[in-house]
C-alpha cells in the first residue's frame, strides 16, 4: 500500500476532533464528515480551541497551528470520502449509527486497500465489517481519550480482518500519529475496558449502598492506591452513557452480573447527567466558553 496521506475522519465530537488534530498536526490531509451542514462550525471551534490551548501552552507554534488547520477540510456527505486511503469513524456510540456509516463508506471510498478503522469503545468489529463488502479492511483503531494527550490505541482485528491490514494500521498508528500500540482479540471492552468498566461499575454500587460519597472514593483511589484519577471524575470524563454503552456491551457478551450497569447509572443517563459534556454528572461543572470563530482567510 502507497504512503497514507489523506485520511477521513466521520464525526467531529470530543474523538473525533482529536482524531481530526493529531493527523492534521502529522502533516495529513485530513477531511472531516459531520451529520450535517451546521454542525460544521461548532466541529471548526472545537479543533480550534484545542489547537489554540496547545499554542497558549508553548506545546505548538502559531504557524504549525494555522498549517493544521489549513489541511483540515469539513463535509456533511460521505461522498466527498472517495479518495480518502484511511477511515477513522468516530460517530455516536450507536450500533445502527455506526453499521450504516461503514455500509456507505463501503460504497463511496474507491481505493480497494483502503483502510476503515473504528474508534468503537463496545462494538464487535465483525458486526462493522459484515456490513461491507472489504471486511478484511476492516479493523478497531481504539484511540483514547484525550486523543491528543493519551498514547495508546487497541488495534482490534476482526476473524475477517487481513494480516496486512492490521500490519498497515499498526505502522501509520506509531509512525506517522506517534502512538504505540496493543494488539487485541475481537471480544467486547478489548483489553481497558474489560478491565477497567467493572472497576468503575463497582464504585458506583458503592455509593449506591451508601458507603462512601463519590468525593470519598475518588480521594481514597487517588491517595491509597496512587490512581491519577478517582472513579468518579474518570466516569464523568469519559461519559456515563459511554460508560453504560460499554457495561451493556461486556454483559450481552459474557453473562457476569459484575458487568451490568447499576440502576444509578441508567437513571442518570435517562436524566441527561451525562459528565462533562453535559456539566453534571457525578460532579457539576462549569460550562466551557467556545473559542471565538475566525474569520475566513
Amino acid at each position: 500500500m502507497n504512503r497514507i496521506r489523506r485520511v477521513g475522519v466521520v464525526g467531529c465530537g470530543v474523538m473525533g476532533a482529536g482524531l481530526v488534530e493529531i493527523c492534521a498536526r502529522a502533516g495529513l490531509d485530513v477531511r472531516v464528515a459531520v451529520s450535517r451542514r451546521s454542525r460544521v462550525a461548532a466541529g471548526r471551534q472545537r479543533l480550534l480551541g484545542s489547537l489554540d490551548t496547545a499554542v497558549r501552552k508553548g506545546k505548538l507554534t502559531e504557524a504549525a497551528r494555522d498549517a493544521a488547520l489549513a489541511r483540515v477540510s469539513f463535509t456533511a456527505d460521505l461522498g466527498d470520502f472517495a479518495d480518502r486511503q484511511f477511515v477513522l469513524e468516530a460517530a455516536p456510540e450507536q450500533e445502527s449509527v455506526k453499521l450504516d456509516v461503514f455500509a456507505t463508506l463501503d460504497k463511496v471510498v474507491t481505493d480497494e486497500h483502503a483502510i476503515l478503522g473504528s474508534n468503537t469503545s463496545s462494538f464487535p468489529i465483525i458486526q462493522l465489517a459484515r456490513s461491507t463488502d472489504r471486511p478484511g479492511k476492516v479493523i478497531g483503531t481504539h484511540f483514547f481519550n484525550p486523543v491528543t494527550v493519551l498514547p495508546l490505541v487497541e488495534l482490534v482485528g476482526s476473524v475477517l480482518t487481513e494480516d496486512e491490514t492490521t500490519d498497515t494500521a499498526e505502522a501509520f498508528v506509531t509512525e506517522v500519529l506517534g502512538k504505540q500500540v496493543v494488539r487485541t482479540k475481537d471480544r467486547s471492552g478489548f483489553v481497558v475496558n474489560a478491565l477497567l468498566i467493572p472497576y468503575l461499575l463497582s464504585a458506583i454500587r458503592m455509593y449506591e449502598s451508601g458507603m462512601a460519597s463519590p468525593a470519598d472514593i475518588d480521594k481514597a483511589m487517588k491517595l491509597g492506591c496512587a490512581h491519577p484519577m478517582g472513579p468518579f471524575s474518570l466516569i464523568d470524563l469519559i461519559g456515563l452513557d459511554i460508560v453504560q454503552a460499554i457495561s451493556e456491551s461486556l454483559y450481552g457478551e459474557y453473562r457476569e452480573p459484575h458487568y451490568s450497569p447499576p440502576p444509578l447509572l441508567s437513571r442518570m443517563v435517562s436524566a441527561g447527567l451525562l459528565g462533562k459534556k453535559s456539566g453534571r454528572g457525578f460532579y457539576e461543572y462549569a460550562p466551557v466558553a467556545a473559542p471565538a470563530v475566525r474569520a475566513a482567510a
